[in-house]
């Protein structure tokens, strides 16, 4: 058997008995990744879904849970940050493999003649065709980086990124349960506003005939029933608006919670109002920077573009690689031998043109702007809390001058109904008292959902949404 040693300026290598395949090429370097920044999904993406079922013809009753919990299973924004965090686990599992063994497999068969006069050689005695003549070669391949510290600072920030995803998705998870919850509260305020519509359609028709009796009696005038039957007209109109909006606003909650096409359902619940107080902003602003999965993302993607900072001036440092191979050569697979070859490696970095300084500066630019947006963040998240509690506070207040309005208007519906009764008035102070009524009705209403809302934006706004949102409704 004959052996030879050869070393060269890249590395060292051994050669057995037999042929051997050349060396795979040791394991490159791992090129800096991009970074990606603030994970904004689309509004539009929250209101959608993939539907899911067969629709029955039956409605189905639903909780405000039941439907943040079908939610949470269909709704697009969150299945779109989930296939984000799938994309993220491929790129850290990129990045992990240049750390890893590669290992390859080949079987070749070789038939061959040389035409040495090809070549230029001419032997006297020796013919300048050879062959045909032949082997065969099984042979597994391995290389592995044996130290490469850009490639390991990649996969710790691959490792922050894919966390940061991870985060997004909980964060996508409170936006649903925020859609969700204000779908559902949007429709209750519309049966509110369809059930205090049909009071006063009823109201007015009452007015109507009353007007329409007193007028064939002739104890009043013409114009009496034409005002009476023209309010009529209005409310009637008014409760069609109603209804079309209560109608439109249940198919919003439907696509926002992956509901069968097609299917029907009705709200099992009412949520009244109760008052929320005792919250300060700066204890609420220090508990959403502890549990906002937003602002945790953005601290994650921060630290990622820091490593990947560490990784593209890593690229100055030495790479240390390995690579060998074994198999089986000879003329046939009956009559060969076992060949190896293993070559350890010493890559170093001499003149990069100012690529390396280019890849640092870049990524210091991705640090301030990730810097830049976490800050930004912080900042909206504090807006958020302390335009939630103004809105809670100027609701709730709303709430009661709209409450004792409504019991100042019905008081003077009466009188003005009884003043017409009498015949001591026509009835345009019936029509005003009416729209007074109406309008009273209608502030209640949307003075509660607004309070209500509120809740739903500060319990977004502190993070773990549907744990805050269940405390706030209760009134805690």
């Amino acid at each position: 058997m004959r052996t030879f040693i050869v070393f060269s300026a890249l590395g060292l290598s051994l050669f057995g008995q037999g042929p051997a395949t050349p060396p795979a090429p040791s394991t490159a370097s791992a090129t800096l990744p991009q970074q990606p920044g603030l994970v904004q999904s689309s509004s539009q993406q929250f209101q959608g879904s993939v539907p899911t079922g067969e629709a029955s013809s039956t409605p189905i009753a639903l909780s405000l849970q039941d439907s943040i919990d079908r939610g949470l299973k269909t709704n697009l924004g969150l299945l779109v940050r989930n296939t984000g965090t799938a994309i993220a686990q491929a790129e850290r599992r990129r990045a992990l493999s240049h750390l890893l063994p590669n290992v390859q497999g080949s079987i070749s068969g070789t038939e061959q003649q040389i035409d040495l006069a090809s070549f230029g050689f001419h032997f006297p005695g020796v013919p300048s065709v050879i062959g045909p003549f032949g082997y065969n070669d099984a042979r597994a391949s391995m290389s592995q980086t044996a130290f490469d510290w850009t490639a390991w600072k990649n996969k710790r920030s691959a490792d922050q990124n894919l966390k940061a995803a991870q985060l997004s998705v909980q964060d996508a998870r409170d936006l649903v349960v925020q859609a969700v919850a204000s779908a559902y509260l949007q429709i209750i305020a519309d049966a509110a506003r369809v059930e205090a519509t049909k009071a006063q359609v009823q109201t007015a028709q009452a007015l109507y005939e009353r007007a329409r009796d007193q007028h064939v009696a002739g104890v009043s005038p013409a114009i009496d029933e034409l005002r009476a039957e023209v309010e009529l007209k209005t409310q009637q109109q008014a409760l069609l608006a109603q209804q079309n909006q209560f109608d439109h606003d249940k198919l919003v909650l439907g696509r926002a919670i992956g509901l069968p096409i097609g299917q029907d359902f009705a709200l099992s619940e009412t949520i009244p109002f109760r008052a929320l107080e005792g919250i300060a902003p700066g204890d609420a602003l220090h508990h959403a920077l502890e549990t906002r999965s937003d602002y945790l993302s953005a601290q994650m993607q921060v630290r990622a573009a820091e490593m990947a900072r560490d990784a593209a001036r890593a690229q100055r440092y030495p790479t240390l690689g390995l690579d060998a191979n074994y198999g089986d050569t000879g003329s046939s697979f009956a009559n060969s031998h076992g060949t190896f070859e293993v070559t350890g490696s010493l890559k170093f970095n001499i003149w990069d043109s100012g690529k390396i300084r280019s890849d640092v500066e870049q990524a210091d630019a991705s640090i301030q702007q990730r810097k830049n947006e976490m800050a930004d963040l912080s900042g909206q998240i504090d807006f958020q809390i302390r335009a939630a509690l103004l809105d809670l506070k100027t609701a709730s207040d709303q709430v009661a001058v709209a409450r004792d309005n409504l019991i100042l208007a019905n008081q003077t519906l009466t009188q003005a109904r009884d003043r017409f009764t009498a015949g001591v008035a026509d009835n345009i102070e019936v029509v005003q008292a009416q729209e007074s009524v109406a309008n009273a009705n209608q502030s209640v209403i949307s003075s509660i959902y607004s309070h209500n809302q509120a809740k739903v934006s500060l319990a977004r706004a502190m993070g773990a949404t549907e744990t805050n949102l269940k405390q706030y409704m209760g009134g805690k």
